[in-house]
C-alpha cells in the first residue's frame, strides 16, 4: 500500500472503531430498558395475588398480607402463601435477591398454572434453609435451594445462610438456567426431563418435560420460628 493512503485508512478505521462503539452502547441501552422492576411505584404489589400455599386456585386467609418496607418486599404473616403475578410470562429472564431467616423456606414460581401447586404443576425453584427441615428429616438435594422441587438437583450448593442470594433465571422454550451467587448450577432441557416426581400425598406429579411453557410466576411464604422470606431488587425482562 502507498505510503499516500495511509492517513485515509486510518481516518475509515477510526470512524468504524467510533459507530461499533455507539452501537453497542446503544444495543446495551436498549436491552437495560427491556428489564421491568416487578414492585414498583406507589402500589408495589398491584398486579399480584395472595393465594394458599399448596394450590393457587384457592384464596389465602383474609389477614395474609405481603408487606413493602425499605424497598423489600416481606412474606406473608400468617405463613403460609404464594405472591402470584397476574400477568403471565412464556420465554424471559427473572433476577431477584432474597435473604432467608435460620428456619426460612420459600420458594419462586415459574410458568405456573393459576391452580394446582406450582412445584408440581407448574415450576417451582427451591429457596430454603436446611435448618427449616426437622432434625429427623433429612432433605434430599432436589428439595434444597437451587432445586426443581423433587424434580432435580443443582449442581452445586452455593447457598448463603441468613445473607443476601442473588437468583439469575433464563426460561427460553425448553432451556432452563439458573445461576446462583454467580455459579451456574441448573442447565436443563426440559424435553429431556421425564422423572415422575412424588407430591406430598404420594402420587406422581407431571414429569417437567409435560409442565406448562407459560404461565405465572410468583414467591412462596413458608417459614417457620417467626421468619420471614426477604425480596428486593425483583426485575423480569420477557424474551418472548
Amino acid at each position: 500500500m502507498e505510503m499516500k493512503f495511509l492517513p485515509q485508512v486510518r481516518f475509515w478505521m477510526r470512524c468504524f472503531v467510533i459507530q461499533s462503539t455507539a452501537l453497542g452502547l446503544v444495543v446495551a441501552a436498549r436491552a437495560e430498558s427491556q428489564w421491568i422492576e416487578l414492585f414498583a411505584g406507589d402500589e408495589p404489589t398491584k398486579g399480584w395475588v395472595v393465594t394458599e400455599w399448596s394450590d393457587l386456585k384457592k384464596p389465602a386467609p383474609q389477614q395474609a398480607r405481603w408487606e413493602f418496607v425499605d424497598d423489600t418486599l416481606l412474606g406473608s404473616v400468617p405463613r403460609g402463601t404464594w405472591l402470584v403475578s397476574e400477568a403471565e410470562y412464556g420465554d424471559f429472564e427473572l433476577e431477584f435477591e432474597w435473604r432467608l431467616g435460620p428456619r426460612g423456606n420459600g420458594g419462586v414460581a415459574l410458568r405456573s398454572p393459576m391452580r394446582g401447586d406450582p412445584a408440581f404443576d407448574g415450576l417451582e425453584l427451591q429457596m430454603v434453609d436446611p435448618r427449616y427441615f426437622p432434625a429427623d428429616q433429612a432433605p434430599k438435594p432436589s428439595e434444597l435451594t437451587g432445586s426443581f422441587y423433587r424434580a432435580a438437583a443443582p449442581r452445586v450448593q452455593v447457598f448463603k445462610p441468613e445473607d443476601w442470594n442473588l437468583y439469575e433465571i433464563v426460561c427460553r422454550g425448553p432451556g432452563i438456567k439458573v445461576v446462583l451467587n454467580g455459579e451456574l448450577i441448573q442447565d436443563l432441557n426440559l424435553d429431556e426431563q421425564i422423572a415422575r416426581p412424588l407430591r406430598h400425598d404420594g402420587s406422581e406429579a407431571p414429569t417437567l418435560k409435560d409442565r406448562p411453557r407459560r404461565g405465572h410466576i410468583g414467591f412462596q411464604e413458608l417459614s417457620r420460628g417467626g421468619g420471614r422470606v426477604e425480596i428486593r431488587r425483583a426485575r423480569i425482562r420477557t424474551l418472548d
